[in-house]
C-alpha cells in the first residue's frame, strides 16, 4: 500500500512560526520604563490634587474653629455687659470696688458686677456675680467669684475664652451726651474716650457709676484689630 504524504506550503509554515514567536514575546525594557514613567506622572497629578483638597479642607476647618471661638468669646462678653448692675463690692483686703472699673491703671483690665447668674440647683447664694476680664499668656481670660464681698481666701474661677489675643484696649464714655460723631456724621469718634475708669482715691468710699458705653479693641493674631462698641444699660 502506498503512503500519502501531505505537503504543507513553505509560506504557511513560516507564518505559523512567526505567530508562535510573537505570542510568546514579553515587554522590552524601554516599554517597561515608559509604563513606569506614565504611572508615576499620573500618580503625581492625583496626589497633588488630593493634597490640595486635603489642605483646603484643613484650612476651612481651622478657620471655622477660630471663628466659632471668637464668636463665643464675644457672646459671653456681650452677655455679661448687658447684665451689668450698679453693685459695688469689697475685695479681699476690705477695699471698696465700684460697680465697674477698668483700664491700664485699674487692678483688672475690666471688672464689674453682673446679674443673671443662673442657679439651677437652688444653692444659697446671690444671682449677682463679680467678673474680671484680662489678657494673659496671649489669651483672653474671664474670672468670676462665688461671692460678691470677698475675704482673704476668695479665689476666682478662671476660664480661657480666646487664644491668640495680643492686646486688649478699652475706651470708656462717661455719658451719651458727650458722644461725638466722626467726620462722616454717622460713626462715633472714640479718640477722646477715657482710657481708665477708676475711682478717685482721694475720696473715701467714693461712688463711681458705670460708664454709658464701652469701646473694646482686640488685637488678634492672624486677624488684626477687632473693634466692638457696647452701650451699657441704664441702671
Amino acid at each position: 500500500m502506498l503512503k500519502t504524504t501531505r505537503v504543507v506550503p513553505v509560506a504557511r509554515v513560516a507564518l505559523q512560526k512567526h505567530e508562535l514567536s510573537s505570542s510568546g514575546r514579553g515587554f522590552t525594557l524601554v516599554e517597561v520604563l515608559i509604563s513606569l514613567a506614565i504611572t508615576a506622572f499620573v500618580s503625581t497629578i492625583a496626589y497633588s490634587g488630593l493634597s490640595a483638597v486635603i489642605s483646603g479642607v484643613e484650612s476651612t476647618r481651622v478657620t471655622a474653629t477660630a471663628t466659632y471661638e471668637l464668636n463665643r468669646a464675644l457672646m459671653i462678653l456681650s452677655r455679661d455687659l448687658r447684665q451689668i448692675i450698679a453693685r459695688p463690692v469689697r475685695d479681699e483686703f476690705g477695699q471698696r470696688e465700684p460697680a465697674m472699673q477698668g483700664g491700664p491703671l485699674a487692678r483688672h483690665l475690666l471688672s464689674f458686677t453682673r446679674t443673671g447668674w443662673h442657679n439651677p440647683n437652688q444653692h444659697t447664694r446671690s444671682n449677682l456675680q463679680r467678673v474680671n476680664y484680662l489678657v494673659e499668656d496671649n489669651a483672653l481670660w474671664r474670672e468670676s467669684y462665688h461671692v460678691l464681698d470677698r475675704v482673704g481666701d476668695s479665689k476666682p474661677q478662671r476660664v480661657k475664652l480666646l487664644d491668640g489675643v495680643e492686646a486688649m484696649r478699652i475706651g470708656f464714655l462717661s455719658s451719651l451726651d458727650a458722644a461725638e460723631t466722626g467726620n462722616d456724621g454717622k460713626s462715633l469718634d472714640t479718640r477722646n474716650w477715657m482710657e481708665n475708669w477708676i475711682v478717685d482715691t482721694s475720696a473715701v468710699d467714693a461712688d463711681l457709676p458705670p460708664p454709658a458705653a464701652l469701646e473694646i479693641r482686640l488685637e488678634l493674631e492672624g486677624w488684626g484689630e477687632l473693634t466692638r462698641l457696647y452701650e451699657i444699660p441704664s441702671i
